[in-house]
């Protein structure tokens, strides 16, 4: 028996890309999935059984039907004649059972494993210790093959910002709104088409921004409603590779018409901004420092951050974060990071400025 507590999961991998990353399985229903001396092993219902010996990266895969009855066996022995049937096992019996039976003492879970199912074992008295950090701080480091689907990710994502370039330009200025097709250009409009472009190469884009004048300048703000000539548009899209389910992300900044004066400073202070954090970016280098070179341009610029009683203006996000099967992982690029970015490591590199009636900014 080792001392060591085991690794626990229950969840599906959606909601976990930890125990995607744990086991390679895609699978949408919640499941269990736990580590013990150095194996990877899953509690696979009928359903799921044939395709994760197929398909996962487990090195053992447990029936749960099996384990269920054995529970329900040693109940119904235990109950006195004429008791009604017992009922039907739940996740923290299946987890007392096999932790029981594999000699495991402990269990390590994730900071977000589910709280109900965290008191329930406790109460079978099971020892469940959360952990602090990540559960699985190798996704930071990505290898050569995690590193090719992030490309093809962004091929993806390619492809999208093509489909909407395409409607940009054959849209036409009709007052102060884009039309196309006698009708107006809306950011519907346009996320339907990356949405269809990435679908048909290879991915699946899914809460894609593209969001004109105001509303740009609220960085996650979707957008809404018709686009307006000679205002910015803030594109961002980030899909996942459905061959892989690695991601990738990318922002670009466009604007349908003549530009200002005023618009052409704010874009050409992003672009600089973020060529200047590119610059500095290896391994070893700072998060806080990388994020610095972006405040710095934008300070000498006159561009100010604050706060307002309407929300926050200027350069008020990080400069960027991890990549890979999740949209937004470790590592981060910010102020607060005061940590070496490691070798290997993938990261966006995304500055962006943002002020209502001028409009926002990110690349």
């Amino acid at each position: 028996m080792s001392a060591t507590p085991s690794l626990l999961f229950y969840a599906d991998t959606h909601a976990s890309r930890d125990l995607l990353y744990f086991g390679r399985f895609e699978c949408h229903d919640p499941f269990l999935a736990f580590a013990q001396e150095g194996k990877k092993i899953a509690v696979l219902n009928a359903l799921e059984f044939g395709r994760g010996l197929k398909e996962s990266g487990f090195d053992e895969i447990l029936a749960l039907e099996p384990l269920q009855v054995e529970i329900l066996t040693a109940r119904a022995a235990a109950s006195p004649a004429g008791s009604p049937p017992p009922p039907r096992p739940g996740v923290a019996d299946l987890v007392a059972l096999l932790a029981r039976k594999r000699g495991i003492p402990a269990w390590t879970v994730p900071d977000d494993f589910p709280a109900g199912l965290l008191e329930r074992l406790r109460a079978l008295g099971q020892t469940v210790l959360v952990a602090t950090g990540a559960v699985m701080p190798e996704r930071e480091i990505k290898t050569a093959r995690e590193a090719a689907a992030i490309r093809a990710g962004n091929r993806v994502a390619a492809a999208g910002f093509a489909a909407a370039e395409d409607l940009l330009r054959r849209a036409k200025i009709t007052g102060k709104k884009l039309v196309l097709d006698g009708k107006p250009l809306t950011s519907e409009r346009v996320r339907l088409a990356i949405e269809i472009a990435c679908l048909e190469a290879g991915g699946l884009a899914l809460d894609t921004i593209v969001a004109g004048g105001d509303q740009a300048c609220d960085p996650h703000c979707r957008g809404t409603g018709p686009l307006r000539a000679n205002e910015l548009i803030i594109i961002d899209i980030f899909p996942r590779h459905t061959a892989t389910g690695y991601h990738g992300d990318m922002t670009r900044t466009y604007l349908k018409g003549r530009a200002s004066t005023e618009q052409r400073a704010l874009v050409d202070a992003v672009a600089t901004a973020q060529k200047a954090a590119r610059k500095v970016l290896h391994a070893g280098a700072i998060s806080a420092a990388v994020h610095g070179e972006c405040v710095n341009v934008f300070k000498t610029r006159g561009y100010e951050t604050k706060s307002t009683p309407q929300g926050s203006v200027g350069f008020f996000h990080g400069t960027g974060h991890g990549l890979g099967l999740a949209v937004h992982e470790a590592p981060r690029v910010s102020a607060p990071v005061n940590e070496p970015l490691k070798l290997g490591a993938v990261v966006t590199v995304e500055p962006g400025l943002y002020y209502p009636g001028l409009g926002g900014c990110r690349i």
